[in-house]
């Protein structure tokens, strides 16, 4: 009887636990959920509806595709240009990024040179300095070499502006690639780069995964880049051309509130290639966890 007494004892404190664990679980969902659903339920409603009916419900009438038709269709199609313009920054900027942060970490995790770790010290502190302090002088740098007004002046500086990325792959890269690979890899006449690329590369597909996705919300999300770096209307991403649409709603005082639908259905647009990104590389991210699970 008294071996059983302790099990007896812990299993209420056990249950009592999981059911809070699982309540503060649902609360973060709900809390993470609910501005998309907003976002879904406002993309459904007319420019009356949105000020008129409860922001949690439906409306009467269901707009969602009229909306959608009418975003893309609104000042010549423009939106679709912002969509694009929006994908290609994003894409060029996170594989770029990508690449060069895996390339470095790598380096500073397996390579020992002069000033290595006074340059990693370093790449910590610009972690701390934050991006909008670096826009003005990067406008004034791109001005002086002429690529202000280009997609050149949003997807280079947004290539280089992750510090996070170079630390998180040396943090990956030094556990997760053994030094005894690579040193098999040389014994086989192999040089460094084919090393990196053919063999180390595959254990870090899921850090570069995370990474990538990690500068794609980034590059996808900015606004202040492209604001002060973009004049032509045509190269604007999403960001900034949906805040132009809203100023436009503003400062008519009314006259054009039907762009306001067009803002949030456009918004509700732009979420949906950021979801498709992340349940494609979910799968890397996964399949990095079983391959470290395994003793090799």
């Amino acid at each position: 009887m008294s071996a059983t007494t302790p099990d007896a004892g812990r299993r209420p404190r056990r249950a009592k636990r999981s059911t809070l664990l699982t309540v503060a679980m649902l609360v973060a969902v709900l809390y993470f959920l609910l501005p998309l659903f907003w976002l879904f339920v406002a993309s459904t409603k007319s420019s009356a509806d949105l000020f008129s009916t409860f922001g949690l419900w439906f409306a009467g009438e269901n707009g969602l595709f009229t909306n959608i038709g009418n975003t893309f269709t609104q000042d010549d199609g423009v939106f679709a240009r912002w969509l694009g313009n929006t994908l290609l920054y994003a894409v060029a900027s996170a594989a770029g990024g990508a690449v060069l942060a895996a390339l470095g970490g790598y380096g500073f995790a397996k390579y020992r040179f002069k000033g290595n770790q006074a340059m990693f010290m370093g790449v910590l502190g610009a972690m701390a300095v934050p991006s909008t302090a670096l826009a003005i002088p990067t406008y004034l740098l791109f001005s002086q070499a002429g690529l202000v007004d280009t997609p050149w002046a949003i997807i280079l500086p947004s290539m280089a502006s992750h510090p996070f990325g170079l630390y998180f792959m040396r943090i990956y890269a030094d556990s997760a690639v053994p030094d005894s690979l690579i040193e098999s890899g040389r014994i086989d006449g192999a040089g460094e780069f084919r090393i990196f690329f053919q063999v180390t590369g595959r254990l870090l597909t899921p850090a570069i995964a995370t990474v990538l996705l990690f500068m794609l919300v980034q590059t996808w999300n900015n606004y202040f880049l492209p604001l002060i770096m973009l004049n032509d209307p045509d190269l604007y991403p999403i960001t900034v051309g949906l805040a132009n649409w809203q100023g436009q709603a503003s400062a008519s005082g009314g006259a054009s509130g039907d762009l306001v639908p067009l803002v949030v259905t456009g918004s509700l647009v732009s979420v949906l290639p950021l979801i498709v990104a992340f349940l494609f590389l979910q799968r890397y991210w996964t399949t990095g966890l079983v391959s470290g699970s395994v003793k090799q």
